[in-house]
């Protein structure tokens, strides 16, 4: 457990006006510490250990897709969650990488704190750099709870991103038939 994590916790309940003594708060420093530590995980992940060398094989190049894959991550901004779903699609050349891979990957990166943005371009690239597809599309639909919650306070807004490298940026045949495959 981070120590410092917890105090720093701590500080910020204690400059909220609340009773770190109240029964309901006695454990909340640790507990907030231990969340923080799981949602933002992904900074002590490496993608070489995530894919272990799940790669294989195939004479196939037609498009794979895992759609809906679900994310959580933190809005780099506020500090509050971003929720969504991310579909992956890349044109093997080769090889294709284990199906779980793809979804861990996500994980990784959506486990900082990020701008949605720049998550799908990272998720995007990474896959890319892995499989050396083709081409790689990644759309990451979501909703921002720094948007619903605060500020404009707009409840039923989607934020949707888009990164197509590769194939999918290069003919619209194959960026079309992956918007039509995920809707």
């Amino acid at each position: 457990m981070n120590t410092e994590l917890e105090k720093a916790y701590r500080k910020i309940i204690e400059e909220l006006g609340e009773d770190l003594n109240r029964p309901g708060l006695v454990d909340t420093p640790a507990r907030a510490a231990k969340a923080m530590e799981f949602l933002t995980k992904g900074y002590h992940e490496n993608i070489d250990k995530i894919v272990n060398e799940a790669l294989f094989p195939t004479s196939s190049n037609e498009m794979v897709i895992v759609k809906n894959i679900e994310l959580y991550s933190l809005c780099e901004h506020h500090l509050l969650p971003f929720i969504g779903k991310c579909h992956v699609a890349y044109l093997p050349d080769n090889k294709v990488i284990g199906l779980s891979k793809v979804a861990r990957i996500v994980d990784m990166f959506a486990r900082r704190l990020q701008i949605q943005e720049h998550l799908t371009q990272q998720i995007a690239e990474s896959i890319l750099d892995i499989t050396d597809a083709l081409g790689v599309g990644v759309i990451i639909e979501s909703q921002h709870m720094c948007m619903m919650m605060r500020g404009v306070e707009k409840q039923n807004s989607v934020m949707i991103t888009s990164c197509m490298l590769g194939a999918f940026r290069d003919r619209q045949s194959t960026r079309t038939e992956f918007l039509s495959l995920i809707n």
